[in-house]
């Protein structure tokens, strides 16, 4: 029972980790939005940033001026996102192999500040069984609802 938990709470900090190498461990807040559905596996990460929310991409419109720069180049995004989606897939084996459910769904809220972390998890299929909204959709609306009600 604890040996399931432990490995798949590594699994969860695997994600941060890499979510924070990329930003050199500069961010106040880091998000990861992790999905397995129906043999899909998505990823998506953003930042809480001097009080801005950003995506990887734009994360250096969040610095001060006198703040070194951030490498957003897509190839350092890519590898963030290869990371997490291979760990998503560990996951799944380690679900499997311990015969607990598989989330749909995982996200994950880690405080870099004071060291809190918050995760939630659904069971239900979340974008498959819709016609028009994917993964991406979901995560960008996470997004918009972390940055509109300060999560």
């Amino acid at each position: 029972m604890r040996e399931f938990e432990d490995k798949f709470s590594e699994l969860q900090a695997d994600m941060i980790s890499i979510c924070k190498e990329y930003v050199e461990n500069r961010a106040d807040k880091v998000y990861v939005y992790a999905s397995r559905e129906e043999g899909i596996t998505s990823g998506r990460f953003f930042y809480l940033i001097n009080n801005k929310y950003v995506e990887p991409h734009k994360v250096n419109d969040a610095l001060e001026d006198r703040d070194e720069r951030y490498d957003v180049s897509t190839k350092r995004q890519s590898m963030v996102l290869r990371i997490i989606c291979e760990d998503i897939k560990k996951v799944k084996v380690l679900c499997k192999e311990y015969e607990r459910d598989m989330p749909t769904e995982m996200k994950l809220i880690y405080d870099v500040k004071s060291g809190g972390f918050k995760a939630e998890y659904k069971y239900d299929l979340v974008y498959t069984n819709d016609d028009i909204k994917t993964a991406g959709h979901i995560a960008d609306e996470w997004f918009e609802e972390v940055k509109n009600n300060n999560l």
